[in-house]
């Protein structure tokens, strides 16, 4: 059986059209708390690791201003006094602590008041007279 033609040239724009759809990405899945746990950690290290970059730089550029002031200094040449320049700091080990479960806002009160009110915000009673305040002498 063969179709007339605009009945397969609507079929087939509706597949073109629909394809996209078929092919979208999906959103990613919420967040687990291992999942949380596992990115605080990784963004830790990859902190330590510039940290460590930093570290290894400033060692390199150390030993370059030595040898360039051993040389300059064996050929005779004028060395210039060293700037002052903070020592390199050693990160250490990678060393990760995850960080203490936080109590949810219900818990924590963030939204709640702090007392009941026992009186209405505003009287109708004059200032001077709630609050009266003593003449100086």
């Amino acid at each position: 059986m063969k179709l007339p033609l605009n009945l397969s040239c609507a079929s087939l724009l509706v597949l073109a059209l629909a394809a996209p759809a078929a092919w979208a990405k999906l959103p990613p899945p919420p967040a687990t708390p291992e999942a949380k746990a596992k990115a605080a950690e990784a963004a830790a290290k990859t902190a330590w690791s510039g940290k460590v970059d930093a570290y290894k730089l400033c060692q390199a550029q150390d030993r370059v201003a030595a040898k360039y002031r051993a040389s300059a200094t064996a050929a005779g040449k004028p060395v210039p006094a060293a700037p002052a320049t903070p020592p390199c700091a050693d990160p250490g080990p990678f060393a990760f602590t995850p960080p203490a479960d936080a109590k949810p806002i219900e818990a924590a009160g963030a939204h709640s008041p702090a007392t009941t009110a026992a009186s209405p915000p505003s009287t109708t009673q004059p200032a001077a007279t709630a609050n009266p305040t003593p003449k100086a002498q």
